[in-house]
């Protein structure tokens, strides 16, 4: 595991950026699995501005998202489809056919099985791209018992739904009570992970995670088992450790 202490988010956008314009420049064809929420959006801006200078192709480039809420379409608009379209997919010039979210409208059986067997069919993520919760989450991977395998549907918590809030006018009933996210096991198949973490709020997820014990309690914390990890945090998130 490898850590980068960036000052601010525009530094660890940045710094994320390089590393996929880098990969995509090497093997144009990569698989990148991609997160929603608010941390990776300085980073899809970062790649825009590079497809803008002519600095990156995302024409043969295949992306996996980690998770979509059940039962919500992906014409809705606060679906992780749009958002994705919105801040990335329809600024550069990716595929249609090349971009894979988890179906929500999917029998669960099929929404799950069947993605992994398309991730399978691609022949695996080069690189996934990782924000933690405020709980440990990563995708949409709770604190649980044991540490989830592969894709399946999850209870969110009330400490995930009210930190998504945000996203639905702050309405908490608003935001769904489930989800379909990639298991910790296809997220560990990966062979690249990136980590990125910012602000003061994360500071002791951020260090329980890398420091404290390994526990399916804190699901971010099984990342100090994969052989290749980049965490890129700015120095508020990093101020514990």
């Amino acid at each position: 595991m490898r850590i980068i202490r960036c000052n601010d988010y525009e530094e660890m956008s940045r710094r994320a950026a390089a590393v996929i314009v880098g990969q995509l420049t090497t093997k144009g064809n990569s698989v990148l699995g991609l997160a929603t929420g608010s941390t990776p959006l300085g980073l899809y801006q970062k790649l825009i501005n590079a497809y803008s200078r002519h600095a990156v192709d995302f024409s043969e480039c295949v992306t996996f998202n980690l998770d979509e809420y059940r039962d919500m379409a992906p014409s809705d608009p606060n679906s992780y489809h749009a958002f994705m379209r919105e801040n990335l997919f329809d600024c550069v010039n990716f595929r249609r056919e090349n971009v894979h979210l988890p179906d929500g409208m999917a029998p669960p059986e099929l929404a799950c099985a069947g993605y992994e067997v398309e991730i399978d069919r691609a022949g695996g993520i080069d690189i996934q791209v990782l924000g933690i919760g405020n709980n440990g989450h990563i995708g949409f991977n709770e604190p649980a018992d044991d540490f989830p395998v592969t894709t399946h549907i999850v209870e969110l918590t009330e400490m995930t739904r009210n930190a998504n809030a945000r996203f639905f006018g702050s309405r908490l009933e608003s935001v769904p009570r489930s989800a379909i996210t990639m298991g910790i096991g296809t997220i560990m198949k990966s062979r690249l992970i990136i980590l990125l973490v910012n602000g003061a709020g994360k500071a002791d997820i951020v260090r329980r995670a890398l420091y404290g014990p390994v526990s399916p309690n804190v699901p971010a914390s099984i990342l100090r088992f994969h052989h290749n990890v980049l965490v890129i945090v700015d120095h508020e998130a990093a101020s514990l450790i």
